[in-house]
């Protein structure tokens, strides 16, 4: 294919064109270093108008006969293929070199520049933008800024942010708010960003040619993530492919990859993980370990071969696979760190997730691998090293070889089964042992589990709403030291043992500080927590010494064998 590339500087790409971002390209997700590059190389080139920076290459799908009309003016609209990073940040700090030319005086030529500037972001209906389209901005934050120049806090915008891309563009809006406010001439920083940034740019008429392009230019050395070139090979495979309704099977593809970067812009690390356990979850041969990216990829793509059919069946898997992770990672990893914390056990849990068995088969399946890896990674502290090949293997066959539910919690079962990961080990490792240097989250999770113990006992529920509270915050903020650790070298005592160490409320520790047993008693009894007026009693009717902490330790060894033996 002949790539006819045009060298031309911001200002000249951005002249009688409108920009478009589709909903299947990834989300607005540059972080603040990426920006803060991007500043540091627009900064050098202050005092120096003889010089230019190369920024990128933009590639973009133009469509035949694709403009619209604004008044007396055509524009050509341009759907971004690559380089929407760049280009959507650079409109933003156009946009706040506009708010602050637009601060100057009436008559002055700073005032000119910011309504020319204007009137190339926003358009002369009031209403089309420079860039018609970010995809997935759910808040606004683009579009509001650039038609209205409103922009929230960070602070006030907390509780409404729902994606990465939501957070990184209100970041990126204050950003370069503060980038313009640090240059003394904004003139010239506007001069400098039109005229000596430049960019090559790929126009290309035929959408299958844009996939074509992309691999071009990827195996030039332009950086193209893992996913992003999936999506273009598969892409490719259904232009090429080109039997039966073909409009159709693209149109298909745009939504279900529509879909994958929605949800992956959801939370950090989901669009890699995702794609490393579909692959490995679908690799044809049983393996031992995830693939890397790379081999996830070339695995994919092996399966598809050249089948549109294919192509779509691989896209619907990687998004229910993104579905499954972003639920291991969202509804479990906020209590369950120490489990998920372990990318073979995360994978394991998407497994089974994967399978759809029936709710109530489900809900048992994953609570044996809670409690499987909470003995391996928890109790025993172990670390990513242990059982790898074990839970890989698992994963896979319980796709695979569909293993029915009785069997998965057996092999589940087997799994935290050796000389140095069994119950004994566990007990081993954590009786007269410190149990809070290092080892907070684990502890957390035991505590809490223990109080569900407890007000089962009572007949009560250890409600979600309890649950979530204490995970608010740091685990130290919930884990109290009955005999506080100020007295351990006048007593004599190991205060980081597990019988000293009880779970509250956030903050309430902290707000007891280094009173004795005696005078929290009554503070442990009313936050309503079964463990903590567990504890005030022994405190009432025996005090709080070397005894009731041995006592106690023992009682909790016994339940732990007792839970995860």
């Amino acid at each position: 294919m002949n790539i006819r590339p045009d060298h031309l500087t911001l200002g000249k790409l951005l002249e009688n064109r409108l920009f478009r971002i589709p909903h299947y390209q990834r989300a607005y997700s540059w972080q603040r270093k990426q920006r803060e590059d991007m500043f540091e190389d627009i900064s050098k080139l202050k005092g120096n108008s003889q010089s230019s920076h190369f920024m990128a290459t933009v590639v973009g799908l133009h469509r035949d006969g694709d403009t619209k009309e604004i008044g007396v003016d055509l524009f050509d609209v341009i759907d971004v293929v690559d380089g929407q990073q760049r280009l959507t940040t650079l409109v933003l700090l156009l946009k706040a070199i506009e708010r602050k030319l637009n601060c100057s005086p009436p008559d002055s030529d700073e005032k000119q520049h910011g309504k020319d500037l204007q009137n190339l972001l926003v358009k002369g209906d009031d209403v089309s933008l420079i860039l018609l389209q970010t995809n997935h901005d759910q808040s606004r934050y683009f579009t509001n800024f650039l038609r209205f120049g409103e922009r929230p806090s960070i602070k006030e915008a907390r509780e409404e942010v729902r994606t990465l891309a939501d957070r990184e563009l209100l970041s990126a809006v204050h950003e370069c708010e503060r980038f313009v406010d640090r240059w003394n001439n904004t003139t010239e920083l506007l001069r400098i960003i039109k005229n000596q940034l430049t960019f090559i740019f790929h126009q290309i008429a035929d959408e299958a040619s844009v996939y074509t392009v992309f691999e071009v230019l990827n195996n030039r050395g332009l950086h193209v993530s893992w996913l992003d070139r999936l999506k273009s090979m598969l892409m490719s495979v259904a232009f090429e492919d080109n039997q039966g309704n073909a409009d159709e099977h693209i149109a298909e593809l745009h939504r279900i990859w529509g879909e994958i970067y929605g949800t992956i812009g959801l939370r950090q690390g989901l669009d890699i993980e995702a794609l490393r356990f579909g692959a490995t979850l679908k690799s044809p041969s049983q393996i031992s370990k995830p693939f890397n990216e790379e081999r996830a990829v070339e695995s994919l793509i092996r399966a598809v071969s050249t089948s549109t059919f294919e192509a779509i069946k691989v896209s619907n898997w990687l998004l229910a696979v993104i579905n499954a992770v972003n639920q291991v990672l969202g509804e479990m990893s906020h209590t369950r760190e120490t489990m998920t914390k372990i990318a073979h056990a995360r994978l394991l849990a998407t497994a089974i997730i994967l399978r759809k068995f029936p709710a109530d088969e489900e809900k048992k399946l994953l609570q044996q691998w809670e409690k499987t890896s909470f003995r391996l990674f928890g109790l025993c502290r172990k670390d990513a090293r242990t059982g790898s090949g074990d839970y890989v293997r698992l994963a896979w066959n319980t796709l695979k070889a569909e293993l029915d539910a009785d069997d998965i919690s057996e092999r589940l079962e087997s799994l935290s089964e050796g000389t140095d990961h069994d119950i004994d080990s566990a007990l081993r490792s954590i009786e007269n042992s410190d149990c809070y240097s290092g080892w907070t989250d684990p502890l957390r999770y035991l505590l809490c589990r223990y109080e569900e113990y407890l007000a089962k006992e009572q007949g009560q529920n250890f409600s979600n709403e309890q649950w979530n509270r204490i995970w608010e915050e740091s685990a130290a903020q919930s884990i109290e030291h009955i005999l506080p650790q100020s007295r351990r070298w006048r007593e004599g005592i190991f205060v980081d043992r597990l019988g000293n160490l009880l779970l509250l409320p956030p903050g309430l520790n902290s707000q007891l500080g280094n009173q004795d047993p005696d005078e929290k008693a009554n503070d442990y009894v009313q936050t309503g927590l079964f463990c903590a007026a567990e504890v005030a009693q022994t405190i009432r009717e025996e005090g709080w010494g070397a005894p009731q902490i041995e006592e106690r330790e023992q009682k909790l060894l016994t339940w732990i064998r007792e839970t995860w033996g």
